[in-house]
């Protein structure tokens, strides 16, 4: 199995790169091996390196700079995405591609299932569901893990800038209305090696750790954890104005996933204590 990593220096395709290595060798291009805004250069280097496997960690993610910079986002994450999945159609090759609870309307307090009726608030949730409606169109043997509220021990993320700010505060105001899982790419990657290595049935399917929180209360347990003093005091999303609109809900129902696989996935809190012992032991 040859695969083709597209994102190796984001979140989740740096815990990609260390995860799949054992179902094969991996072709990780960085953007100074190829201009993945540059449509001609990705058809190039897929004809040169022929892929049976693509896993595409790529996309923009800045939120608000998405409500301005719309050409980017719409390259990135529906134009990129759509051009995989037809190579990936034309070559009898699989394509895992990674979706955003931004493509729901957060409305409500039931989590979202696969079936759920899409409402995307905002530029980047409009161009992340325009990703997943070609890849499926397509026809391409495809796997798409639509997830919530990504972090890591690397890169920029929510639970680093608040270990960052409570190194100078005492207090900080954090949004409490918006509800989801916070997920550590160390778990989407090591879910996505245990789809490819079963050949999970194609379709989309919801990742994301057990139970449920507020910002407010990722922080709170962030600083607990971390042994800080800092008080997280709750906020509502209005005190918070920010240029693209974020959902309330982004609770997602994940048993489709758990029943395919036969695993359980564990929760929210566990998966924070494990990402965060590994931020500090750096």
């Amino acid at each position: 199995m040859h695969i083709l990593l597209l994102g190796k220096t984001g979140q989740v395709g740096f815990e990609l790169n260390r995860t799949l290595s054992p179902l094969g060798p991996i072709t990780a291009p960085g953007r100074e091996d190829l201009d993945l805004t540059n449509e001609r250069a990705v058809k190039n280097y897929l004809a040169e390196t022929q892929p049976n496997l693509i896993v595409n960690a790529a996309a923009w993610t800045a939120v608000d700079a998405a409500e301005e910079q719309h050409s980017e986002a719409q390259r990135l994450n529906a134009g990129l995405p759509e051009q995989l999945a037809q190579y990936a159609t034309a070559n009898n090759a699989r394509l895992v591609h990674y979706s955003s609870d931004y493509v729901y309307p957060g409305n409500g307090t039931t989590p979202w299932q696969e079936t759920s009726a899409t409402g995307p608030l905002s530029v980047y949730g409009q161009t992340k569901l325009q990703g997943d409606e070609a890849i499926q169109q397509s026809g391409a043997d495809n796997l798409i893990l639509r997830t919530s509220w990504v972090y890591s021990a690397r890169c920029n993320n929510f639970m680093k800038t608040m270990l960052r700010l409570a190194e100078s505060k005492t207090e900080l105001n954090i949004v409490a209305d918006q509800i989801g899982a916070p997920t550590p790419a160390r778990l989407i990657a090591q879910v996505t090696a245990l789809a490819i290595h079963s050949k999970l049935k194609a379709g989309l399917y919801h990742l994301a750790p057990t139970g449920e929180t507020s910002w407010q209360g990722f922080a709170k347990e962030i600083f607990r954890l971390a042994g800080k003093n800092t008080k997280a005091n709750p906020i509502p999303t209005s005190d918070y104005p920010t240029p693209a609109q974020r959902p309330l809900n982004s609770r997602m129902d994940t048993i489709k996933l758990e029943t395919a696989l036969n695993i359980q996935l564990p929760n929210w809190q566990s998966q924070l204590a494990l990402t965060l012992n590994e931020y500090l032991e750096k």
